[in-house]
């Protein structure tokens, strides 16, 4: 899933340990508008107040979340579903004839013909690491020339990256688990002192720990812990998510061994092969999608829950993002099947820092600039420049991925905090005055998960589902307005920002318009107030698509 995505969120989810505590946002924040609710929301509610009183209709649009899944069955989502009309459920076949057999909600690119799922993966740095070292572990490189020799040096880089950040969680894990048992026995100390197994700050306050330098110290941290939200009560919790984590990274993310891709029985190096997978649109975690589908488009004002950004959306789970990096084999197919069947708009909350089939995805993002679909990419939360460090995919779609041709229909989207001043940017957020097109909220987001549930998440996954909703909100409004349009208008119509922030994951302030292409963050009624006044330039190579729905494609992926 990741550019340390996954490393990212579960550390943020660790107790402030590492974090500091954060005052609290407001629950609909990134519904907010700037001007008249002083957060630096999207404005999406007063935007589609705005639309209502002038009496405009909007019609029906899909976006396609390419992500881990989705919860189809959500009490907040279930209403705003896309069905495909073309398919009669369960029955076995394909009705519509577009190669996928009981569609009814999207596809599953990781997924096997007997229902099981991929739910583990490595990453795409440990699967050319694995591959590279077949043919060059143990060699000096010496006898090799040309682009033998450039691959024997990229595998040298390649050999660095990977056992260093392999070793660095090997640490890390160490370092956790002994600061974790350092407070478990503060609590057990303080427990026994206090003979009950609870216990409040004014409890720690009355205990006099005269000469006992041990119990002191077990107070002092049982304090700095209780201020932080960690309690006797959460703590193996907490150990548990920490546990999981790195078992996660150590025994599948940076584990070469490990190959999960015989559950889907595909060749992933069989670029041709577009039919695989099955039709499960959940997959085994859909925690992050359906927080991502929530963002989006969780039905409003239906009295539970929450609302999301947009109005008339429908949502096409397409499942090709496991917990580690997604193959761009599945990114590319997942990008075709949405298209094919009918989005306006693709939500791609993921990212990784290599990518050795881009050639296949750069073919998916022109398929789909020829068919009038927006994509909206999620930058990464490295807190680095994606001008100078590669965050993949990404809108390059010249042969050598070098920028000097993009994608026309790409909005990379940067994470915002609903904090004001210096700190309005997220400190995670990767950034670049080439490569981020805005800004959008992205920090202490609530919106739906899994089982009815609603959750706090942040990260520029939650960022790009935030800018998508504006997007949808345009397409549905002003439908005669082309993808490449609706990219020009966001851009130029965002709350531009005055002033300098901290420049993520450093303590360096910067001018915010050094930070992404239009200087600014995401706004619903700008954007509103200027498609209104835009005159429609059709994608005429989209002309087959009707009232939002597209023309199922069955056949062979066209090789780059």
């Amino acid at each position: 899933m990741n550019f340390k995505q996954i490393a990212v969120a579960a550390l943020l989810c660790l107790p402030a340990l590492f974090l500091g505590a954060q005052s609290k946002a407001p629950e609909n924040w990134f519904l907010l508008d700037p001007a008249k609710d002083g957060v630096n929301g999207t404005g999406a509610e007063t935007a589609l107040q705005n639309l209502k009183a002038k009496g405009k209709k909007g019609q029906t649009v899909i976006v396609a979340v390419l992500d881990s899944g989705v919860d189809y069955m959500h009490e907040d989502l279930k209403d705003v579903m896309w069905t495909n009309p073309g398919e009669i459920p369960n029955n076995g076949k394909d009705d519509d004839g577009n190669g996928y057999i009981d569609d009814i909600h999207g596809w599953n690119f990781l997924g096997g013909k007997d229902g099981k799922n991929v739910h583990h993966e490595t990453l795409e740095l440990t699967r050319e690491y694995a591959r590279l070292s077949k043919l060059y572990a143990g060699s000096n490189g010496q006898n090799l020339s040309g682009e033998a020799k450039k691959e024997y040096e990229y595998w040298l880089k390649i050999k660095e990256e990977f056992e260093t950040s392999r070793n660095t969680y090997v640490n890390q894990k160490e370092k956790i688990d002994g600061r974790m048992q350092e407070i478990a026995n503060a609590f057990a100390m303080v427990q026994k002192h206090l003979g009950k197994t609870d216990f409040t700050k004014e409890d720690l306050d009355g205990i006099k720990t005269g000469d006992n330098a041990e119990l002191k110290a077990a107070v002092e941290l049982s304090g700095k812990m209780l201020a932080q939200d960690l309690t006797p009560a959460n703590l193996e919790e907490q150990r548990k998510e920490a546990t999981e984590f790195f078992t996660s990274q150590l025994d599948y993310n940076y584990n070469p061994d490990y190959n999960p891709r015989t559950i889907v029985g595909d060749d992933p190096n069989d670029l041709s092969n577009r039919f695989y997978g099955n039709n499960d649109y959940r997959g085994p975690d859909a925690s992050h999608g359906t927080h991502v589908a929530g963002i989006i488009a969780a039905t409003r004002n239906n009295g539970v829950g929450i609302n999301g950004v947009a109005d008339n959306v429908r949502i096409m789970s397409v499942r090709c993002v496991p917990d580690g990096d997604e193959r761009d084999k599945d990114v590319a197919n997942a990008i075709r099947y949405a298209v094919d069947n009918g989005a306006s708009i693709i939500n791609m909350s993921f990212g990784k820092g290599y990518s050795p089939d881009k050639p296949y995805v750069n073919e998916a993002v022109k398929y789909a600039a020829d068919h009038d679909v927006l994509l909206v990419h999620a930058a990464g939360n490295d807190g680095e420049n994606n001008d100078s460090d590669p965050n993949f995919p990404n809108d390059a779609i010249d042969k050598k991925g070098k920028g000097k041709k993009t994608a026309p229909n790409w909005l990379e989207i940067g994470a915002l905090s609903w904090k004001s001043g210096d700190r309005r940017v997220a400190g995670f957020s990767n950034y670049g005055k080439k490569n981020v097109d805005l800004f959008s909220p992205g920090v202490a987001i609530y919106s739906t998960v899994p089982d009815n549930k609603y959750a706090s998440f942040q990260g520029t996954s939650m960022a790009s589902p935030a800018a998508a909703g504006v997007a949808a909100i345009l397409r549905s409004y002003y439908p005669e307005l082309s993808a490449k349009q609706v990219k020009s208008i966001m851009e130029q119509a965002v709350v531009a920002q005055d002033g300098e922030v901290y420049k993520p994951g450093t303590t360096e302030k910067i001018k915010f318009s050094e930070l992404c292409v239009s200087g600014g963050i995401v706004s619903a009624p700008q954007a509103v107030a200027l498609a209104e006044k835009t005159k429609a330039k059709p994608n005429k190579k989209a002309s087959w698509r009707e009232a939002g729905m597209g023309k199922p494609k069955k056949g062979k992926t066209v090789m780059p």
